[in-house]
């Protein structure tokens, strides 16, 4: 989904690679007035309060998630070229730090400290992204594309895991390529 830009917009921008860099409680408002050049006052106009501020960011961020499964779809002639694809994606992002971490997969690890309707929105997220993927591996099995071992959405679970594994691996290891080599096994899958 495309945002028009504004104000809110140019904070939620400022906001995510503080997140992404130091979790939920890791800025704060004056972090954020600082780096888009207003007063606090006003983030707290378009946001009341830090939650406010980061469920809205994940709300869009969901948002934007659907709108990259459906280009995906649109552009990939099969489901095994569109996981390939969501993995190349991130690949892409983590190693020329365009978009350096799945923002939710940091949240959550931080759900049980998170306000519940933060938590709500970060749920909703891995189930949209669990979704899509269990519908691509049951439109893969049906067109004999894979070979699935378990369920649908156990496999996408299986994915998902995998994918977001080799995230952490590759920040933990301060290594982005680490992430390409531990998906280079999925891909492998996938294309078997």
């Amino acid at each position: 989904m495309t945002h028009l830009s504004s104000t809110s917009d140019d904070i939620l921008a400022a906001a995510r690679p503080l997140i992404v860099a130091g979790g939920y409680n890791g800025f704060s408002y004056a972090d954020i007035a600082e780096i888009v050049g207003i007063r606090k006052a006003s983030i707290h106009h378009h946001f009341p309060s830090r939650v406010d501020l980061v469920r809205t960011l994940v709300l869009r961020y969901r948002e934007d998630a659907r709108a990259g499964f459906a280009a995906l779809e649109r552009t990939a002639k099969d489901p095994g070229e569109q996981l390939s694809n969501y993995i190349a994606y991130w690949e892409k992002c983590i190693v020329d730090a365009s978009a350096p971490f799945c923002i939710c997969a940091l949240l959550a690890s931080e759900l049980p400290a998170l306000p519940a309707a933060v938590a709500k929105e970060v749920r909703l997220h891995f189930e949209t992204l669990s979704e899509w993927l269990a519908s691509a591996f049951e439109r893969g099995a049906k067109s004999g594309i894979f070979q699935l071992q378990s369920a649908s959405q156990t496999e996408a679970e299986a994915f998902m895991a995998a994918v977001h594994g080799a995230m952490l691996s590759a920040r933990v290891h301060g290594n982005p390529k680490l992430f390409g080599m531990i998906t280079a096994s999925v891909r492998a899958r996938l294309s078997s």
